[in-house]
């Protein structure tokens, strides 16, 4: 009897404690990011602080050669893991940075990370430190400035176990202020938060 009722006990706990731990099933992204969320993200990017700060990088490091932004970014790299930060620090602290975060916190949850993006790839503002200081050699570079002025990419969702939220990135083109492509950004939304908001009809 008492093997049973220690059984049956450990039967409940996993009941009880498995919906909490397992990975929630990977949401509908056609369905979440709708059009109304995209031209919210266009709105706020579709600026003058976000175009003047691209066009300004841009001019400044124009013609800037592979090996000098390979360079930028393994410092970018390096200073993740130092005490002295100045690439770091000079770029979270400009004004398109400080924009960025404000957006970033406003959204309440919505929005995990925004970060724009030069020509050639290269941050410009961050509303978070990323990983790398060069975006060149992937999709939400490739696919949105690579592509076109106005290209829009989608990437797949992924589980943040630490968080225990549905992630996902979206990138699009930035123009300027006559139409032509100076750069890229890429937010990256809590679908988890998303779709609770969707839920409660909010």
């Amino acid at each position: 009897m008492r093997i049973l009722k220690s059984t049956a006990a450990i039967a409940v706990l996993a009941l009880s404690v498995g919906p909490v731990l397992a990975e929630p099933p990977k949401p509908d992204v056609a369905k979440l990011v709708t059009p109304a969320i995209i031209a919210d993200m266009r709105k706020f990017i579709d600026t003058e602080i976000v175009q003047v700060s691209v066009e300004a990088q841009n001019q400044r490091f124009n013609n800037l050669s592979q090996d000098k932004i390979d360079a930028l970014d393994n410092q970018w790299k390096a200073e993740r893991e130092a005490a002295d930060k100045p690439l770091i620090a000079a770029t979270l602290s400009s004004p398109l940075s400080v924009y960025l975060a404000r957006i970033q916190g406003k959204s309440l949850g919505l929005y995990a990370e925004v970060f724009v993006m030069d020509q050639t790839g290269l941050n410009v503002g961050q509303s978070s430190v990323t990983s790398d200081f060069w975006q060149g050699d992937e999709d939400k570079y490739q696919k949105t400035f690579a592509v076109g002025d106005d290209a829009l990419f989608i990437d797949e969702p992924e589980w943040d176990d630490e968080a225990k939220i549905w992630r996902d990135q979206v990138s699009f083109t930035i123009q300027s202020a006559d139409k032509k492509k100076i750069g890229a950004v890429t937010v990256e939304l809590n679908l988890t938060e998303l779709e609770r908001r969707m839920q409660a009809g909010s």
